[in-house]
Order: structure tokens, then C-alpha cells, then sequence
């Protein structure tokens, strides 16, 4: 929003005091990262269930305040940021003031944009009276309250500020090591971020899984972690720990939906379907505008289709009953939040199933103006696309242009793993019906390359050559595989 014109001699040196403030006008928090209608929702509903732990109330309004300061609406920011002030003195009576440093400067930002200079040099001068009363290290640290808040906004915000809210929590921990707050926050953090371990790591390779337990022994009676902790041990086969996690979740905290909604999912990858979708209709009667919810009935019901198409005799009826109730959902989460990539994509493919191909095509160009910089999104979301073209368009080129594009992202995952069968099987159907196929050898090369087989990758890529001379793509690939070879045996 535009700032009015400030009395002569006044905005300069303002300006220049407000630039000095830690807070989240200050952050390079980016209107165009945040999904704000969707943060509205989850923010309204986190106030309104008073969900997190007894910092989070006054954390949840004034986030809620930089988002309507972002929607152009600055009284309701204010009053925002002034019951965030009210309950941080209500949960920290006396240490609250180290804690207000960023309350205090987004409302100094906050009256300079609205117009208020007389407001805004207040909250400046109430930032600096109590850095002068509370002084932090050296010059270009922070205090702990400010790292901490920093790293809540930035894991609130985006999900592609997730690495530096765990670069602020760490801060704030090197400082603070046994603060409940910084070692949960930092826990939620890493177990967003982290992908699915390979086949084969063990639990002490989980960073995750290390912090969740950190945080634990400092709040032994956090329903969330202890339902993020039970998932992430899945990952390791440790199912009698999370088993005893999840009871002991669901004793603590059986009315958090944010406890039911990790639970839910944990059973379901248990394969206690009905649990699960009892578990998350009873989420969704306390948090209805939940994206989360939504997708994750979705693929519950999506797993009751594919189960009822193999059981005889094929009942038709029942098949578009779960696909119908996975499409509705699907549909909701995609309503609630319209930048949800993988939903969006898992959508489309269930309208190619109704041979609805205009619709699938509407909501894969969705998808694609959405994409972001996340690697495992944009992977999943790939392979849904080529799935949508190998099975159902039957246009070969574009599927294994898609499945191609997935292949270069995060080795090893599950997606991945899929795309290298898909392109193996097409790429060997082809060559069985012609052994001259430069294309089909060129494929298996670059999945035998993906996968470390260099020695085979280069002789693909010679027999790819040897039927296309021409290619310098081919050639171009054959000889940096030979040079990597040559490294190799040197």
C-alpha cells in the first residue's frame, strides 16, 4: 500500500530507524511467495482453536496482522497486532518485553504506511528502550525472541522459506539450547522439509527425527510431535515406538486437528483405511477449510478405488463411488487453497478417468502456472502429467518428456524410482520392436546414467549414434561419459 507524504524533515531520518527494525516489514517476506487467502483461513482457524503451544496465540494474530496489512487492510492489522502485544504480556508477564521487540516493530511499519509518523517514531523509540535495556551479543547477533519469532514467520509463511526458518531456530537454540518453543519450531521445520529417507538409511540419518526427539524430552506432551515423530518412524520401521506415540498423542491431545490429521495419515500408511477417514471427518467437523483434510480423504479414497477395481467381480458402481468421493475432495482442497499443485495434478487424472480430457488439460495448465521452485512438487506433479499422456492421451512424446523432467529430480525418491521403470519399459518395448530406435536407446541410456550405470549408459549412447550419426545431443552425452569413465578408472 502507498505511504502518504510525511511532514518536511520527518520521513528521512523515520525511514532510516524503521530500516534498522527486526521485524516482518524488514524479513524480504514477499507477497508474492504466500498464498494469502489460504493463510487467512489456517491463521483464523489456529486463533480461533487456539491451536500450538502458549506462544503461539500472540504469534498467530500478528502474522494474521501482516497478512491483512498485505490485503490493504491496515485497521485490521493494528487491532491484530495490539491482542498480540495484549497476549504476549498475558503469557509472559515480566519477560515480555524482549518478546514484543517484533510486535513493536511491525507496528512502527505498520503507522508509517497508514500515515501516523507521531505513532510510528513511538514504536521506534519502544524497539530501542529495550534493546538498551536488554542488550544482545555481539553487533550482528540477535536476541533469541527475535531468531525465534523470525523463524516462525519465515516456516508460517512459504514453504520455500522453510531453510531459513531452520537457520533462524538454530540461532535461536545456540542461544536459548533448552527453549520448548525454538526446539519444536526447528523440529516442524526439518520434518517439512526433509524428503523420504532412501531404501536402506537408518533413523540416526534423519535430522528430523534427531530434532522431534530434542523436543520431546524438553515437551513430552506435544500431541503434534508426537504424531510427526510416529510418522517419520515409519520411514524407519520402528511401528511398536510410533504405535506407543500415536496412543500416546491421541490421550493428550484427541481434539487437535493438527494431531488427527498426522495420525490419520500415519494410519492410513498402515493400511487402517477406516480409521483414517473416521479420524479425518471428525478433523474436518473442527477445521473444515483444512486443504490438508481434504487431500489427505482424497487419497484414502482414491486407495478404495484401486482396491474395489481388483476385487471380482469388478463392481463399476463402487469404482465411481470412491472416485467420486475423492474427486469432491480434491476439488475442496483445491478450492480452499488454489495453488495445491499435487492436488490439482492428482484431480486431473481422476477427470482422465472419466475420459473428461478438456477438464484434466483445464487443471494440468493449472498446475503448471503454479509451480514453484519445490523440487519434490514439481517431481510428482511431472510424473502425474506424463501418467496423464501415457495412459490415457497416448501421446508417447509427451509422457516421456514429463517422466524425463522427473528423472532429474530427487534421486531415489519413490517418484523417481517410478519414472525409471516407466521410461525402462517404454524404451524396451520400443527396442524390441525396432533394435535401430536411436530414440529408445537414447532413453535407456540416460535412465542407466541416472541410475550410475555409466559403463552400459555409454554403450546405449554409441548405439543411439551408430543409427543417428548426426545427434550431437548423443554424442555430446557419450563423451562426457567417457571422460567420467576414464576419471573413474584413474
Amino acid at each position: 500500500m502507498e505511504t502518504p507524504a510525511s511532514p518536511a524533515g520527518t520521513d528521512g531520518s523515520l525511514h532510516g530507524r524503521l530500516q534498522q527494525l527486526q521485524c516482518r516489514f524488514t524479513w524480504d517476506l514477499k507477497k508474492e511467495d504466500m498464498d494469502l487467502d489460504n493463510l487467512s483461513t489456517r491463521l483464523q482457524d489456529h486463533i480461533d482453536l487456539n491451536l500450538g503451544q502458549k506462544g503461539a496465540p500472540a504469534r498467530s494474530n500478528s502474522f494474521l496482522a501482516y497478512v491483512r496489512y498485505l490485503q490493504g487492510r491496515p485497521q485490521d492489522a493494528a487491532s491484530l497486532l495490539k491482542t498480540s502485544e495484549k497476549l504476549t504480556r498475558e503469557c509472559h508477564g515480566e519477560e515480555s518485553e524482549r518478546r514484543l521487540i517484533v510486535t513493536y516493530g511491525d507496528l512502527a511499519w505498520l503507522k508509517y504506511h497508514t500515515g501516523d509518523f507521531t505513532e510510528s517514531q513511538k514504536y521506534c523509540t519502544r524497539v530501542e528502550e529495550i534493546l538498551v535495556k536488554f542488550p544482545s551479543g555481539p553487533p550482528a547477533d540477535l536476541h533469541p525472541e527475535v531468531y525465534g519469532e523470525k523463524g516462525w514467520s519465515y516456516l508460517k509463511f512459504s514453504h520455500s522459506y522453510y531453510t531459513k526458518a531452520i537457520e533462524c531456530f538454530r540461532k535461536a537454540l545456540e542461544l536459548q539450547p533448552d527453549d520448548s518453543e525454538w526446539n519444536a519450531g526447528c523440529a516442524i521445520a526439518l520434518f517439512r522439509l526433509e524428503p523420504r529417507p532412501k531404501t536402506g538409511e537408518v533413523e540416526e540419518a534423519s535430522p528430523a527425527v534427531t530434532q522431534l526427539r530434542r523436543a520431546l524430552q524438553i515437551n513430552p506432551d506435544d500431541g503434534v510431535l508426537l504424531s510427526m515423530l510416529a510418522l517419520k518412524l515409519l520411514n524407519f520401521l520402528k511401528h511398536r515406538e510410533a504405535e506407543g506415540l500415536v496412543e500416546r498423542a491421541l490421550k493428550i491431545d484427541p481434539d487437535n486437528p493438527h494431531v488427527m490429521r498426522y495420525i490419520a495419515k500415519y494410519l492410513r500408511l498402515r493400511g487402517e483405511d477406516e480409521r483414517s477417514i473416521d479420524l479425518l471427518n471428525k478433523a474436518l467437523e473442527r477445521s473444515n477449510q483444512s486443504s490438508f483434510i481434504h487431500h489427505q480423504l482424497a487419497i484414502c479414497y482414491k486407495k478404495k478405488k484401486l482396491a474395489q477395481k481388483t476385487t471380482k467381480p469388478y463392481n463399476e458402481q463402487k469404482v465411481k463411488k470412491w472416485r467420486n468421493l475423492s474427486m469432491e475432495h480434491l476439488n475442496e482442497a483445491v478450492k480452499i487453497k488454489p495453488g495445491f499443485v499435487i492436488a490439482i495434478a492428482e484431480l486431473a487424472l481422476l477427470y482422465a478417468e472419466e475420459k473428461n480430457f478438456s477438464r484434466a488439460k483445464e487443471f494440468f495448465a493449472q498446475g503448471l502456472k503454479s509451480l514453484d521452485s519445490d523440487n519434490g512438487t514439481r517431481q510428482i506433479f511431472y510424473l502425474r502429467y506424463a501418467e496423464f499422456h501415457h495412459y490415457h492421451t497416448k501421446q508417447e512424446a509427451d509422457a516421456i518428456a514429463n517422466y524425463k523432467k522427473a528423472l532429474l529430480l530427487n534421486r531415489d525418491s519413490f517418484e523417481w524410482r517410478t519414472c525409471v521403470k516407466k521410461l525402462k519399459l517404454i524404451a524396451e518395448r520400443r527396442v524390441e520392436l525396432d533394435d535401430n530406435d536411436d530414440v529408445a536407446l537414447a532413453l535407456l541410456g540416460q535412465v542407466n546414467r541416472a541410475e550410475g550405470n555409466r559403463k552400459e549408459a555409454a554403450e546405449f549412447y554409441q548405439r543411439a549414434l551408430d543409427c543417428d550419426e548426426d545427434n550431437e545431443e548423443y554424442l555430446s552425452a557419450l563423451m562426457e561419459l567417457r571422460l567420467e569413465l576414464r576419471g573413474s578408472d584413474s
